[in-house]
């Protein structure tokens, strides 16, 4: 690696500019473009997400502080605030939508074959879930949720394998979750595992079912079902009974004619007794009950993504700029687990990520900021502008 880069120029570096060009050039972003253009926006705004940016007037005087730098970070000059909220506001988010997609064919391949996913499977497993981001209604009123309340929605498809997001869909916070299963490419072969709020049996059936794909979730507390035969387990397990069933229902039974597995487990350490029903019937019984357990790695997803990122508040309050936001967002986090893995670095992505956002500006190799000594030194530097606590 070139000591002459910056960390930030050093990340940026895995950006790929003809792919990220072609996703502009889809959407005209830099039409009539003179100093701003989409590329320069998307490094402001990913110093921003990486740095915890509070406003556009706090990415502004951090900019203009070290302006002397900026250069040698690939951002030509200190951007006006107005700029910037112009940007947000008319480049249009699909841009940033499009090019997380070229991000994800990326990184997917660079996590194929991580050892985190525990259960020895040989089929692709996913878990589907949704998270909602607050957002002020009255400040933003095109994103109603409740009646004091908005938000929008964040549907996401993870790939158990390498806890990357290969999907994901905006919508506003009223949207059902189960109507993002209409968006979805389902894979042939492919498990997809998510919570309840997905038991439409319809879309079950159709999407995924007729597909040759398979699903597991939980069962409802008010589906009607019969029993058509039982396999034998083993208790020690934890799973009580695995029985083939039907449902009965009158509307169900139509939506979903055939039979199905139903999983009953007892987890031991809470006394708390779970149904899990799928179609697929060549699994194991535990190994139905532990691939619900993985599925909690979506919601740790979330997690992260929300403590370390910036999309809790927004910099602009139309619909384009809350997109734009969490979509280079998305970018921010993919483009540090391709680096994480091109640098080999050994540390978790969470220390990656931190480390970065205190050592932007300087001049070195990243993979020797996870020097013990190096990376004191660079937290005493930084202690107003890029604090731990922050974090």
């Amino acid at each position: 690696m070139n000591t002459g880069k910056t960390v930030f120029a050093q990340l940026m570096t895995m950006l790929p500019e003809y792919e990220f060009d072609k996703c502009v050039a889809r959407y005209k972003g830099n039409y009539r473009v003179r100093n701003f253009s989409c590329r320069d926006h998307f490094y402001v705004m990913s110093f921003a997400q990486l740095t915890r940016r509070e406003s556009l007037r706090d990415i502004e005087n951090c900019l203009t502080a070290f302006s002397a730098k900026l250069y040698h970070c690939g951002i030509k000059h200190a951007v006006p605030r107005n700029t910037l909220a112009k940007a947000n506001e008319l480049r249009s988010w699909q841009i940033y939508a499009d090019f997380a997609q070229v991000l994800i064919d990326i990184a997917r391949p660079l996590y194929r074959d991580d050892k985190d996913f525990r259960l020895d499977i040989d089929n692709l497993v996913y878990a589907f879930d949704s998270t909602t981001i607050s957002l002020c209604l009255t400040l933003c009123p095109w994103a109603t949720f409740r009646e004091h309340k908005g938000g929008v929605k964040m549907h996401t498809l993870l790939d158990m394998r390498g806890q990357i997001p290969v999907f994901v869909h905006l919508t506003d916070a009223s949207v059902h979750d189960v109507k993002a299963m209409d968006e979805l490419y389902i894979e042939p072969a492919a498990i997809y595992v998510m919570d309840k709020g997905y038991v439409d049996f319809f879309r079950l059936f159709n999407l995924i079912h007729q597909k040759r794909a398979f699903f597991v979730t939980r069962a409802k507390d008010n589906m009607v079902y019969e029993v058509v035969s039982s396999n034998e387990v083993d208790k020690q397990t934890g799973v009580i009974s695995d029985e083939y069933v039907k449902l009965t229902g009158y509307k169900s039974s139509r939506e979903y004619p055939e039979k199905f597995r139903m999983v009953t487990y007892e987890d031991f350490s809470t006394g708390v007794v779970y149904r899990f029903i799928t179609n697929n019937f060549e699994l194991p019984s535990i190994t139905i009950s532990e691939l619900y357990r993985e599925r909690w790695n979506v919601e740790l997803f979330f997690k992260w993504i929300k403590q370390h990122l910036k999309i809790k508040s927004f910099y602009g309050t139309t619909r384009n700029a809350v997109y734009s936001q969490i979509w280079i967002a998305i970018c921010t986090y993919l483009l540090i687990a391709i680096a994480k893995k091109r640098m080999r670095i050994e540390q978790s992505l969470y220390t990656f990520s931190q480390t970065l956002g205190l050592t932007l500006f300087e001049k070195m190799p990243i993979n020797e900021i996870f020097n013990k000594t190096y990376t004191e030194r660079i937290s005493d530097d930084y202690p107003m502008l890029f604090s731990f606590s922050d974090f």
